[in-house]
């Protein structure tokens, strides 16, 4: 073991006797730089994760915070498309690149590989979660402050590479108001304490609708039950997003940089107090 030893394996080059048995957890590329890693993960598809993590990663950004987005989706990746990507990734010599948003996030996406966005991923479980491996280890992220990590939905192979493999710091639950999103958070959070990452919040997506003439909110999907949720997790920052159809369109025409997002204002202060230093 080195004098200088930190006792932190996730950062270390050595190969020592004092290395954790069983540490999985891959280095990423030599010239990478990255703080923080943040996965956002539901337990069900359809909830609105991508578009969360866009929301994140693009208010981080706007209040000073060098953010990225690795798309661990690989069969459904729909980042690119929010921000509007049209351009292919590329690599130098040292590395693979990853494409810049209009305002400046780094993003990889399978999406920015493939000769077609349309082209369809026909791969079996380990070569996807392969794939997410090299997004972390052959890509080259410089001086990022917070990399939100899009994950597909589920507790599959996916997920498990990316809380082995990855130092995650943290992760984010997306729900949305249905009964059943109980059994869906109470899934996700155990996964989380199987993998011994702290849950740092839950946003509920599409938690009401705000009628533009009155101001009266509607519990479209139902009454939301998401704070006695996370309270009965020890969860203690929620947020919820309205259903507004102006999100929508801002994604489908790439500019999701566009929105703003007050109502996860709490959740990034929380995120950067969990996260600092």
């Amino acid at each position: 073991m080195s004098e200088n030893c930190t006792h932190d394996c996730s950062n270390c080059q050595e190969s020592c006797q004092d290395r954790a048995p069983g540490n999985m957890l891959q280095n990423p590329h030599e010239l990478s730089s990255i703080k923080n890693v943040i996965a956002v993960v539901s337990g069900k598809g359809g909830v609105g994760k991508s578009l969360v993590t866009a929301l994140l990663a693009s208010s981080m950004q706007k209040a000073g915070r060098q953010s990225a987005i690795l798309d661990a989706d690989i069969t459904g990746p729909s980042i690119p498309k929010a921000f509007g990507l049209r351009q292919k990734a590329y690599a130098n010599e040292y590395g693979l690149l990853p494409v810049k948003t209009k305002g400046g996030i780094d993003v990889m996406s399978i999406n920015l590989l493939l000769e077609k966005d349309t082209e369809p991923v026909l791969w079996r479980g380990p070569v996807i979660a392969g794939a997410v491996s090299q997004f972390w280890t052959d890509v080259i992220w410089e001086d990022v402050d917070f990399m939100f990590v899009d994950m597909p939905p589920g507790t599959g192979d996916v997920p498990l590479t990316v809380f082995q493999s990855i130092p995650i710091k943290g992760i984010i639950v997306v729900t949305s108001p249905q009964e059943l999103v109980s059994m869906i958070v109470e899934k996700a959070v155990r996964m989380a304490e199987m993998m011994d990452v702290p849950v740092l919040g839950i946003v509920e997506n599409m938690s009401y609708y705000e009628c533009p003439d009155c101001g009266r909110r509607h519990n479209i999907f139902g009454d939301s039950h998401i704070e006695e949720i996370a309270a009965g997790h020890g969860i203690s920052n929620v947020a919820r997003l309205p259903i507004d159809s102006s999100i929508a369109a801002s994604c489908d025409k790439g500019q999701i940089e566009s929105v703003d997002a007050p109502w996860l204002a709490d959740l990034c202060k929380a995120l950067e107090n969990s996260c600092a230093g």
